[in-house]
């Protein structure tokens, strides 16, 4: 790599650190995926979150409808590599997952990681995990959920999950993060 290259990237993270910075005094919380992530889906889906970021498996608690007082555990992966971090300890009540664009488990050498929201996926959390351990799934960091099971759990775009329904300014909403 070059001087021009280093100065280039440390320009480029410059940059980026002052838009993190914006966007953190706006989710009043560090910028991560997984924070923004949760400020997201508090927004839209009425969620209201923990007050401590670091409560374990419990990001927090639906509002209103049908899974009011239920709690969830917020993910967002900017690929959907059909693998999903599953608490081990303590179970929330569901998984409400945010992802980019389908794509393998493969390597990321040249590839990109969009900020971007496609697809949004609304697991039970106790049924995922007994699925998970008929099949002898290992449960944790990057447990693999097979593709009907992402299919079977999708609220948006596609309406197949039963448990919540994604009104017409919720979907609204969403479509502001796709990829353009």
């Amino acid at each position: 790599m070059s001087d021009v290259d280093m100065k280039q990237i440390a320009a480029l993270l410059r940059e980026r650190n002052g838009i993190d910075e914006k966007i953190a005094a706006i989710i009043q919380r560090p910028m991560t995926a997984g924070h923004l992530g949760e400020w997201i889906v508090a927004q839209v889906f009425g969620i209201e979150l923990e007050t401590s970021a670091v409560t374990a498996a419990v990001d927090g608690r639906f509002t209103s409808g049908p899974l009011r007082g239920q709690t969830v555990n917020v993910k967002w992966y900017l690929k959907r590599e059909g693998l999903l971090d599953i608490t081990v300890r303590t179970k929330p009540d569901h998984y409400l997952v945010l992802t980019g664009p389908a794509s393998p488990a493969a390597s990321s050498r040249g590839g990109t990681r969009p900020w971007c929201i496609e697809s949004v996926y609304l697991f039970d959390a106790g049924q995922l995990v007994a699925e998970l351990r008929a099949r002898g799934v290992k449960i944790g960091t990057a447990s693999s959920v097979r593709a009907a099971q992402w299919t079977a759990a999708e609220i948006y775009p596609e309406a197949n999950n039963p448990l919540l329904f994604v009104t017409p300014e919720q979907a609204e909403l969403l479509r502001l993060f796709a990829l353009r």
